[in-house]
């Protein structure tokens, strides 16, 4: 079974993903190819700053260039991700907390937004064999590491199906957007 790829963590990166904007267009165009001007309109943010953060992803290496096409008299770059954001616990350890708090913030917010879509739309629950459940469980630290390391095999694995996947929908099999939330965090203690 196939890791989950990993950024390799250098103080640029760590910068960069200290601004949830430049989190947020990572996370878009790790789904699909956009422009900066397609991505303004679906993250509702201005074009200008949209696109110096798609410069400062694009010189940190995070992000290639794969088109240019016409449009009135300029070009229109069409950029992509070239690796999945995902941090092993030895990089996500080194990021200073301002840098995890972004990323978890927008990570979040994401997750919200898809879910709140999905509800609205009847997309939700269209299919009588998808997953929902939230377990709270009382665990000691060893408890805590088994959990963390099951929920990284566990996406592994989900990736490695991705990939099979792509040469039954290269043969013309109907697409299907599965998301897949992970977590696990220390809750609020109750009282």
């Amino acid at each position: 079974m196939g890791e989950p790829p990993v950024l390799s963590l250098d103080p640029r990166l760590a910068r960069a993903l200290s601004h949830p904007l430049r989190v947020r267009l990572l996370a878009v165009l790790n789904e699909r190819v956009a422009s900066p001007v397609e991505v303004s309109k679906l993250l509702d943010e201005p074009l200008q700053n949209v696109a110096y953060h798609a410069r400062a992803l694009l010189e940190l290496g995070r992000i290639e260039l794969v088109a240019t096409v016409p449009r009135r008299g300029a070009l229109e770059h069409y950029y992509r991700a070239v690796m999945r954001p995902f941090f092993g616990e030895r990089d996500w350890a080194r990021l200073p907390k301002s840098a995890r708090q972004a990323v978890s913030d927008v990570v979040l917010q994401m997750v919200w937004d898809d879910t709140a879509t999905a509800l609205e739309n009847g997309a939700f629950d269209n299919r009588v064999d998808r997953h929902l459940s939230r377990t709270v469980l009382a665990v000691d630290d060893e408890g805590w590491e088994k959990l963390t390391a099951l929920l990284a095999e566990t996406l592994a694995a989900a990736i490695d199906i991705q990939e099979e996947s792509a040469a039954r929908l290269a043969a013309g099999g109907e697409p299907l957007d599965a998301e897949v939330v992970l977590m696990n965090f220390t809750a609020a203690a109750s009282g």
